[in-house]
């Protein structure tokens, strides 16, 4: 089933304005919390609905990509985005302040109020070459993330007796208030360290080098960002793995050049090759194809190869590839060919003659943007 526009979720226009975005999702969160829907299936769902489109939504970079690319630009090729991924601990622990540290039943979250520590998030950059991005690829990385050092145990904590909150009752004009904050001595987990071995840090956590399975879509563009949900460093206790964050990094080809979902290639061909005509292999992402190229080609004459381009990361199709034919002009002649091109020289088959379909350079350009 395909996912709702995110705006629509919020029941919000594209150019909602942070402040906007936050008060659109506190309503629909407060609607459909589950504390004022207990085994409402339908309401959970759309608690984490309006709980993914806000992850998004407000995080500026997220959205100027969610609004150029849709969910294309986070879904990671099917795999770990955003989404299905995502459950009521994230949901708890990265947006509890939207409610101001009150929220429900003792603290946004359930669960008796403890919340759930979110470990730090990782970024690596991954180079792809033009054939990679054009048919998509699953890249195995090495990740160095911290993970819970192997006899490390921790007990409840004693300021906040397990909970993660504290209770604090103050006197105001308006009488007694009782107001509820995290726990600054276990940070809000409710729960401290007992055992730790000796080459663990002071949250129990070690470094530990994992390989990480990356599928990247097709058509994927440079500087794009991509999330492995659960495989940042993780937290200590019973906290949520931070996310890995994958920046693309596009390697240049040696003779294809990316200009959006379209490619081009300079194809040169000889003076001889020009007049009388002839076939090339050219590269392409795909491999190698032969073109052919009529007699009496113009230098700057482009060929369009419809789908040799990239996919695009829409889904919208392919691009094309725009083969730039350059005739090549011999530069050091020996005496006869001197010779057989100065009595060609007033021959009228040699004379410039364009027609109405021999366009200019700027036509053509014109005709690329068109």
């Amino acid at each position: 089933m395909a996912k709702r526009d995110f705006y629509e979720i919020l029941g919000l226009n594209k150019g909602a304005t942070a402040a906007e975005i936050k008060k659109a999702y506190r309503k629909k969160a407060i609607e459909f919390h589950p504390d004022k829907n207990p085994d409402d299936k339908e309401a959970e769902a759309k608690f984490k609905e309006a709980a993914e489109a806000y992850e998004i939504l407000s995080d500026e970079n997220k959205k100027a990509r969610y609004d150029q690319y849709g969910h294309q630009a986070f879904e990671n090729g099917g795999g770990g985005g955003y989404g299905g991924g995502m459950n009521m601990d994230d949901i708890f622990s990265q947006f509890g302040d939207i409610f101001g540290g009150g929220g429900f039943g003792g603290g946004f979250g359930g669960g008796g109020g403890q919340r759930r520590m979110k470990g730090s998030n990782l970024r690596i950059r991954v180079k792809l070459t033009l054939e990679e991005i054009a048919n998509g690829v699953e890249k195995k990385v090495k990740v160095k993330r911290k993970v819970q050092a192997p006899g490390t145990t921790y007990k409840t904590c004693s300021t906040c007796q397990g909970s993660g909150q504290v209770t604090r009752i103050a006197n105001t004009i308006l009488g007694r208030m009782q107001t509820s904050a995290p726990c600054n001595a276990c940070g809000g987990a409710g729960q401290t360290i007992d055992k730790k071995p000796s080459d663990a840090d002071a949250q129990g956590l070690k470094v530990a080098e994992e390989t990480v399975s990356i599928k990247i879509p097709a058509g994927v563009v440079d500087g794009m960002q991509l999330k492995v949900s659960g495989k940042g460093n993780e937290a200590p206790g019973n906290g949520v793995s931070g996310d890995l964050i994958v920046v693309i990094e596009e390697e240049e080809h040696e003779k294809l050049q990316r200009e959006g979902d379209n490619l081009h290639y300079d194809l040169y061909v000889s003076f001889p090759d020009a007049v009388l005509g002839t076939s090339k292999e050219i590269d392409t992402v795909t491999g190698k194809v032969r073109i052919k190229v009529e007699a009496g080609v113009q230098s700057g004459k482009i060929l369009r190869l419809r789908g040799k381009g990239i996919p695009s990361i829409n889904g919208y199709g392919k691009g094309d590839l725009l083969v730039h034919v350059n005739v090549w002009t011999p530069k050091t002649l020996n005496k006869q060919q001197k010779d057989f091109f100065e009595t060609m020289k007033d021959d009228e088959h040699f004379d410039p003659k364009p027609e109405s379909s021999d366009k200019s350079f700027f036509e053509k350009v014109k005709d690329m943007f068109s």
